[in-house]
């Protein structure tokens, strides 16, 4: 599996982006995907994540802001950022989880995207 993120870019406070990531290899729609971000000096936080059903999870922080969702004809996930703040600038990531159920650990996680940046200017 592998996993091919783009979207990033510097937006103003208030604004909006849409990440998406492109995953190759058959096994991809059957698992739990997932969204991550590391700031600097921080380190990597579970953001987002959806099940091969639909279901979504996110972190406290972006609820209300950010949407995840997927693609299983196109093999993708895309995470749609709003209301950005200057708080969420970091690297964003996306991920396949080891298995099929929700998880925000990191090392729950196998396969990952290269990352893309996020700037958030204020």
């Amino acid at each position: 599996v592998q996993l091919q993120a783009s979207g990033g870019g510097l937006v103003q406070a208030g604004g909006s982006l849409r990440l998406s990531c492109a995953a190759s290899g058959r096994t991809f729609n059957s698992y739990y995907m997932g969204w991550f971000r590391q700031a600097p000096g921080k380190e990597r936080e579970f953001v987002a994540g959806i099940s091969w059903s639909g279901t979504t999870y996110y972190q406290d922080s972006v609820k209300g802001r950010f949407t995840i969702s997927r693609d299983i004809a196109r093999n993708t996930v895309d995470l749609q950022m709003n209301s950005l703040k200057p708080e969420d600038t970091a690297v964003y990531s996306c991920a396949r989880a080891k298995g099929r159920v929700l998880t925000t650990r990191t090392l729950e996680y196998d396969y990952w995207g290269q990352g893309t940046l996020v700037t958030v200017s204020a």
